[in-house]
């Protein structure tokens, strides 16, 4: 039972972090208006045209590889969590799971993106982090009880 917990976690994160790391690579292959559309896919999108300084695009650009190495990063966790390892659900909870936090906050809840896939995420980690850490308090438990 909490083999397959696990894995369905794992399975979640793996669709996370792909999501994340393509959504990186977008915003780092495009200009400042064009990773700002993408982002913000609930504005006009002609609302996000202008001409940016550098400087934005080069923290837009941050922005972006963060995305990327999140992604990549709970895709990497969610191979240790496939098989069992206890540390990589903080590991990738962390990861994940505070990435998704500012994007609630910030991006979420002030209405700048569409319900799909943005806040489906959030659903997809929150789920996920639910399931592993059911599976990590019963081992912490059980570790206890012995």
């Amino acid at each position: 039972m909490q083999t397959n917990i696990l894995r369905a976690s794992a399975v979640l994160w793996v669709i996370w972090g792909l999501v994340h790391a393509l959504a990186g690579g977008i915003v780092l292959s495009a200009d400042a208006t064009g990773g700002f559309q993408a982002i913000a896919d609930a504005v006009d999108p002609e609302m996000l045209v202008a001409d940016y300084h550098s400087a934005v695009g080069g923290i837009l650009n941050q922005h972006g590889w963060n995305l990327l190495w999140f992604g990549v990063a709970t895709v990497i966790g969610a191979a240790f969590i496939w098989r069992g390892n206890l540390t990589a659900i903080w590991v990738t909870g962390m990861i994940g799971g505070l990435a998704d936090l500012g994007y609630l906050l910030f991006v979420d809840f002030p209405g700048y993106v569409n319900f799909v896939p943005g806040t489906v995420m959030t659903f997809v980690s929150g789920t996920a982090i639910v399931l592993s850490f059911s599976v990590w308090l019963r081992a912490r438990r059980s570790q206890h009880a012995a």
